[in-house]
């Protein structure tokens, strides 16, 4: 049986030339970069280099990058150490309803320490309504944090309005741009953003990679110290294989770009055309026009999302229904809940997120078996 993997806002695999450029990072460049032996200094010069390029990338400054284990890692490292080094400046931040888990997470183990936040609310297609972000904002209000697009819907957020927003009330502002990689091009400076969060295995890069972009004007307390790594921001020993990976594989996915995308639009799309055509009574969470073109999110009226979820694992095809780094606990999403999906459908959600692996010729046998699953689900429902 050949897998068919549809799950890459969960994690992609990984591209064999950078695989390639990690190997030699693991067989005879694995010295410390924080040793003073030319082996150390030649990889401390390294990290610099792939600092630069992924600046140039960015538009942003190359000494703001700090390499961490996540995007998990980073977010926590932000949310957490902007307000803990900032109380001086007020103890009230902002998230938006759909965040990620680890977002979320963090939001909420900063109330046992006396700061408080607001959920930004989002529109039916999960973008954030600019006019209540305006209206939650406080004389206290420290740091707003939304991510640049949505890992289980594709909702794509107005990220530069928001800056500008931050900026003219002088609030610190973060974007988990994790699921932005290539379908944006970030750009620090027109976002106006002080803080961002990338991960490598979401661009077909290795697992265990990941980056804060910081703006070191800006307090912010490590939760990671020891030996003084990153500019006391992130101790511990450089992942130099990993770091090498990220890199490459950020530099390719913008120097492919445009190929990719119309790719992954055509197949999905193909996808979709091919669902409405065999498969009654579903519909998408989010309009398509709001997304990147690699998501789509449907509901399939009647049935639970877990159980086709499982029955097309069976049978070798690999989807989600919603965040993979929630996906032990099966409590409603908390994104779909946002965008007012209502109760009788709200665990009836799968996510099929495509990447550059997936082709066309997979979706007749995608689509077929979908079909067998939904009939035979569907025979325990009312929905035909």
């Amino acid at each position: 049986m050949v897998n068919i993997y549809i799950d890459n806002a969960a994690t992609t695999k990984i591209d064999k030339r950078v695989l390639k450029k990690m190997i030699p990072y693991f067989e005879n460049k694995y010295g410390n970069a924080s040793s003073i032996h030319f082996m150390g200094q030649e990889n401390d010069l390294k990290i610099t280099e792939c600092k630069k390029e992924i600046a140039q990338i960015i538009n942003g400054n190359q000494n703001n990058i700090v390499f961490t284990s996540s995007a998990t890692e980073a977010n926590n490292l932000i949310i957490k150490g902007v307000m803990r080094a900032n109380r001086d400046k007020g103890n009230h931040f902002l998230i938006s309803a759909i965040e990620h888990p680890c977002v979320l997470s963090s939001a909420r183990e900063l109330l046992d320490e006396g700061f408080k936040f607001d959920y930004i609310p989002v529109d039916k297609n999960g973008v954030i309504i600019l006019d209540e972000l305006k209206k939650k904002i406080k004389p206290e209000t420290v740091l707003i944090s939304v991510m640049t697009v949505n890992n289980e819907i594709g909702s794509i957020q107005p990220i530069a309005e928001i800056g500008k927003i931050a900026r003219e009330k002088n609030i610190y502002f973060h974007t988990d741009a994790v699921q932005a990689v290539p379908y944006l091009k970030i750009d620090i400076k027109k976002w106006q953003v002080d803080f961002l969060s990338l991960s490598a295995h979401k661009f077909y890069g290795p697992q265990g990679a990941g980056l804060a972009y910081i703006n070191k004007d800006i307090k912010i307390k490590p939760i990671i110290v020891g030996g003084g790594q990153e500019d006391g921001l992130r101790s511990g020993t450089y992942n130099m294989a990993g770091i090498v990976g990220l890199t490459e594989a950020f530099k390719l996915a913008y120097k492919e770009r445009d190929s990719y995308l119309k790719e992954v639009r055509e197949v999905r799309d193909y996808f979709w055309k091919e669902l409405k055509k065999n498969i009654k009574n579903i519909r998408i969470n989010g309009d398509l026009k709001y997304k990147t073109p690699n998501s789509l999110n449907v509901m399939f009226e009647g049935i639970e999302g877990e159980a086709i979820l499982i029955d097309l694992s069976l049978k070798g095809i690999h989807v989600s229904t919603g965040s993979a780094c929630s996906a032990q606990n099966l409590r409603v999403s908390s994104v779909i809940k946002a965008i007012g999906v209502s109760d009788e459908y709200m665990n009836s959600n799968v996510r099929f997120t495509f990447g550059r692996y997936n082709k066309k010729k997979e979706i007749g046998r995608v689509v077929k078996e979908l079909v067998k699953t939904v009939d035979r689900l569907r025979k325990f429902s009312s929905i035909k």
